[in-house]
């Protein structure tokens, strides 16, 4: 099994609320930019290429985060369907962990727009990436 993909976040004014700390509904941004880099890392595919839609996504939140943090975020594919893939991210801060989530990406035909298979492709990076083929 291959490391998860780690991506670092920089913690910008904008992301902050009232509060100074950075806003609940950034830490989806963040793991955005982790799931994008593990698009273009271990999919091998241009973003512009790729038909899917989030259907889901859940977020735990630990700490909040300031502007002096440093965090990183991790991605990793845990669960594979036919036309589904659950992604798990960790967001840390000095080697801890401050928030997690988890989305499930479907991909979608281009022309029906409904749900389609995985590209064989794409399963078989991604199964190569992880080691073996996530639990369905």
């Amino acid at each position: 099994m291959s490391d998860p993909i780690t991506v670092d976040v920089d913690v910008r004014y904008r992301d902050l609320d009232t509060m100074n700390h950075v806003n609940n509904a950034v830490y989806a941004s963040y793991f955005e930019e982790a799931r994008v880099a593990y698009v273009e890392e271990v999919f091998d595919v241009d973003l512009e290429n790729l038909n899917f839609v989030i259907a889901h996504l859940e977020i735990d939140f630990g700490r909040p985060l300031t502007i002096e943090d440093d965090p990183i975020v991790t991605a990793e594919v845990t669960d594979l369907g036919d036309s589904s893939a659950t992604m798990a991210y960790d967001l840390r801060v000095d080697g801890d962990s401050v928030a997690t989530g988890e989305s499930t990406v479907v991909f979608v035909d281009p022309e029906t727009k409904r749900p389609g298979p995985i590209p064989s492709a794409i399963r078989e990076r991604i199964v190569a990436h992880e080691g073996s083929e996530p639990e369905e």
